[in-house]
């Protein structure tokens, strides 16, 4: 039986659950990396990448999720290729596709402190994401954790913890990425950026379907 949508009904909601890597290089490339262990398509990662020049690619492990995470962010191109990420201590090793990155965590930030004391159960309730948004353009230039995304769909993003990323070296269709750099300018793949410092953010994203 089709499902009929009827008007003030709740749309359906997705949760993501994960962490949210945002780095800039030197070589101008800015990469977005997100790894779900928990999400209603099972644990994946995929990587949104803006290079130089303007060009914003997705690279996602199947088409399913390509297809929703195309759906929801803007691209120029996506490409479906195998994503690999491990994690040994704080060091982060990725492989997607052509990309090749490793890079390696620091330090709690003071708001990573502050985010890490808010109970879970809260954090990951959107209102809690309606609050928090005010607290983001603040102290985070370009960054939301509400909004409107592709394909009619909203998101909110409950930060629970924020650390610092140090070190990084990759390439991506043979080209070196050079070192760590801002994320600068801000990526434009939907209605905000990451962090400009380096940083790896766990969170929990909910997605208001069509």
């Amino acid at each position: 039986m089709r499902q009929v949508f009827r008007p003030g009904a709740r749309r359906p909601r997705l949760r993501f659950d994960g962490w949210i890597a945002g780095l800039g290089t030197t070589s101008g490339t800015r990469v977005v990396l997100g790894h779900w262990p928990r999400s209603p398509f099972g644990p994946f990662s995929d990587v949104m990448l803006e290079r130089s020049d303007g060009e914003r690619l997705l690279l996602a492990p199947t088409r399913r999720t390509a297809e929703f995470v195309g759906g929801t962010y803007h691209f120029d191109a996506v490409r479906v290729v195998p994503v690999d990420v491990a994690v040994v201590a704080d060091t982060w090793t990725v492989t997607a596709g052509s990309l090749r990155l490793h890079f390696t965590t620091g330090r709690r930030t003071p708001l990573g402190r502050l985010l890490h004391a808010v109970p879970g159960p809260l954090a990951r309730r959107p209102a809690w994401a309606v609050v928090t948004d005010g607290v983001a353009r603040v102290l985070l230039p370009g960054v939301r954790t509400r909004g409107s995304a592709g394909g009619g769909r909203r998101e909110w993003y409950g930060a629970r913890d924020l650390v610092a990323i140090r070190e990084l070296s990759g390439a991506f269709d043979g080209e070196n990425l050079g070192a760590l750099a801002p994320v600068e300018p801000p990526v434009r793949f939907g209605f905000g950026s990451v962090p400009r410092s380096p940083a790896l953010t766990r969170v929990t994203t909910t997605v208001e379907a069509e």
